[in-house]
């Protein structure tokens, strides 16, 4: 994954100067030391200059840890801290921080040694909020050594998924398809979480497309493209115009990157694309997307938005797919009940035409477009990577700005069941709890768009203090609720 963030944090411990500055610098040392014993060094950097006490230590820190690369910052307080100066820090400090605290070690402590940092923590969240600065504190942000360790190791993806947004380009082509208004936001909302967004005309991807044609390059992407289908890959025909276009992609992503560090694609499939390139973009889609550049599909900015998030907080290849059909009662009944803790309205099967990498599907065969061709040419539908998406645990979610320009977003922690489809495209049978009230009153009721991004492995908790971090009101993170929780529209005699 080469267009994620790599997080260094500097750990900044701090001391009110009425406290022993050694209270600190020893507790500082032993969390950086506890850190480095569990996980690698390489995430932390222990500022060593000084403990801040007053606003003068605080620009030394800060010169420190911006010398030393860090671009996420922990503010660990040692004792009670100085409210003032560890808060103007992380107001000063351009990148996703947190606050953590000490707990007392034992009762040999409490004479001398107590630190109090119990209580510095509620001053400290105070003055955050004096000065309007946004930071993460975790659920119980007091510990021991060990703890603490932990806390900064959570800190982590959603660092990446901050530190990415803020140097993040999405490149769209074309406007959105006929009928295709759900993927329509406004991208007002982009430019307040840091996000570049350059929308070009799909003529003028079709123009860089053509300019491809016999690119030297292209035969070894083709042989590549072999390799990875292997006795999947049914349609030789079209691969050296699917290199041509991937290559098409990543000439044009190097040449527009610009200022930002990261990249992600917003594009076109229909309904030209496909007479006039000839194929449908989905396996290219696929491609890159496995490598860390996702790729929507029909012009969804907001859902390659939510795939980019998805591959920072993971690590791993996202997707993006239509919450799409139910699951037949007959299917239910064979393959489902009695195996899995679900309902039947717990199920659902998410689809799309082909964009989902081959590593994350069972198998994989390059096919057409099914639901095209029934009004084209099957040769000019050619394209999609079709296969059984893997089984396994997933987290099925979305960031959307609302036509009035407000952020909103919904996570669910769920799994894809090892149930065959009997379908086509990338697709697999989706299991959240309570999905059927989910989506009713969270998708439905907030008007999400049928697509939704996956990524693979439960990152709900993450993703939750993600949004809440970039601003995403509370109330306007929608959850799938146990049963004893009611929604609020819920009618409460079901």
């Amino acid at each position: 994954m080469n267009n994620i963030p790599k997080i260094k944090v500097g750990i900044v411990a701090v001391s009110r100067d009425c406290f022993p500055e050694s209270l600190s610098v020893g507790r500082r040392k032993a969390l950086a030391e506890a850190y480095t014993k569990k996980y690698t060094g390489d995430d932390i950097y222990e500022c060593p200059v000084c403990i801040v006490e007053s606003e003068l230590d605080m620009q030394r820190a800060l010169a420190d840890i911006k010398a030393a690369g860090c671009n996420a910052l922990c503010v660990y307080l040692g004792n009670f801290g100085p409210e003032i100066s560890e808060t103007m820090l992380a107001q000063q400090f351009d990148g996703p921080k947190m606050f953590i605290a000490a707990t007392e070690e034992n009762t040999g402590v409490l004479s001398d040694d107590r630190g109090d940092a119990y209580c510095g923590m509620l001053n400290a969240s105070y003055n955050l909020a004096l000065r309007g600065v946004r930071a993460y504190i975790p659920e119980y942000p007091v510990g021991d050594a060990e703890e603490c360790a932990d806390m900064i190791h959570d800190f982590l993806p959603i660092a990446r998924a901050v530190v990415g947004l803020k140097s993040l380009k999405i490149i769209s082509f074309g406007p959105r398809p006929l009928n295709f208004l759900a993927c329509n936001a406004p991208i007002y909302q982009l430019y307040k979480l840091g996000v570049e967004i350059e929308e070009n005309s799909e003529l003028d991807l079709f123009e860089s497309f053509n300019k491809h044609e016999g690119d030297k390059r292209i035969p070894d992407v083709v042989a590549d493209m072999e390799k990875e289908l292997g006795d999947g890959n049914k349609k030789p025909e079209i691969l050296s115009r699917l290199a041509q276009y991937e290559l098409t992609l990543l000439d044009w992503i190097g040449e527009h990157k610009g200022a930002s560090e990261y990249v992600a694609v917003a594009g076109k499939c229909w309904p030209a694309f496909q007479t006039q390139f000839g194929f449908v973009p989905c396996y290219v889609n696929s491609r890159l997307t496995g490598r860390g550049i996702p790729v929507s599909c029909e012009v969804d900015i907001y859902g390659c938005l939510s795939e980019y998030i998805g591959a920072c907080v993971s690590e791993d290849a996202p997707t993006l797919l239509d919450i799409n059909n139910s699951v037949p009662r007959d299917m239910f009944d064979s393959a489902i009940k009695g195996k899995f803790p679900y309902t039947a309205h717990d199920v659902f099967m998410g689809f799309h035409c082909g964009n989902t990498c081959s590593s994350k599907l069972s198998a994989c065969s390059m096919k057409y477009q099914k639901i095209m061709a029934r009004s084209l040419p099957v040769e000019v539908t050619n394209g999609t990577l079709e296969g059984d998406i893997i089984p396994g645990d997933i987290t099925f979610f979305r960031l959307q700005s609302t036509a009035d320009a407000k952020l909103r977003a919904y996570i669910a922690n769920g799994e894809v069941l090892p149930v065959a489809t009997h379908s086509f495209g990338s697709i697999g049978v989706f299991a959240i709890p309570e999905m059927g009230r989910f989506y009713r009153h969270v998708l439905i009721e907030k008007n999400f768009p049928h697509h939704g991004a996956v990524a693979f492995g439960h990152h709900a908790k993450v993703l939750f203090e993600v949004f809440k971090y970039i601003g995403v009101p509370v109330d306007e993170i929608g959850w799938n609720r146990p049963k004893s929780l009611p929604y609020p529209t819920e009618n409460p005699w079901g």
